[in-house]
C-alpha cells in the first residue's frame, strides 16, 4: 500500500470523524465531484458538497460524533490513486444517533505541489451481510 496516499486517507477520514471540517474540505480539490446515495444529484464542487453540510447542519442539526475505516485497499497509478475501503460513521440528528455502515471509492490526484487531494467521492450503502 502507498504510505503518501494511505496519510491522505487517514487525515481525511480522521478530519471528518472530528469535525474538523476546514481540514477535511481541505482533503478534496476544489473542483472534485461528489455522488452519495442520499442526494439525488452529483455534487460538482467541494464547494457544492459545503453548502449541502450546511443545510444538513441546519435543518438537521447534523454532526458527525465518530468514524472508522477498515478494510482499505489503495491502487496507484502513476499521479492517481483509487481507494475503496468500508466505513462505518456514528452521527447525531434531530432524530437521534445512528450508526451508518457504508463503502467508499475516493479517487485521489497527486497535485503540482506534491499533496494527495480527493477529486471523486463515491458513497453507497454496506450491504447486509443477510
Amino acid at each position: 500500500m502507498d504510505t503518501e496516499v494511505r496519510e491522505a486517507v487517514d487525515s481525511l477520514v480522521a478530519a471528518f470523524g472530528e469535525g474538523r471540517l476546514e481540514d477535511y474540505f481541505g482533503s478534496f480539490a476544489p473542483d472534485a465531484t461528489f455522488v452519495f446515495y442520499t442526494s439525488p444529484m452529483r455534487l460538482m464542487s467541494a464547494g457544492e458538497y459545503r453548502t449541502l453540510w450546511d443545510r444538513w447542519v441546519t435543518e438537521d442539526a447534523f454532526r458527525v460524533v465518530a468514524c472508522r475505516t477498515y478494510d482499505t485497499n489503495v491502487q496507484r497509478f502513476d499521479d492517481i490513486a483509487v481507494v475503496t475501503h468500508s466505513v462505518q460513521t456514528q452521527i447525531s440528528t434531530n432524530d437521534g444517533e445512528d450508526t451508518l455502515d457504508e463503502r467508499e471509492t475516493i479517487v485521489f490526484a497527486r497535485g503540482a505541489d506534491g499533496r494527495w487531494r480527493g477529486v471523486h467521492e463515491h458513497l453507497s450503502p454496506k450491504p447486509s451481510d443477510d
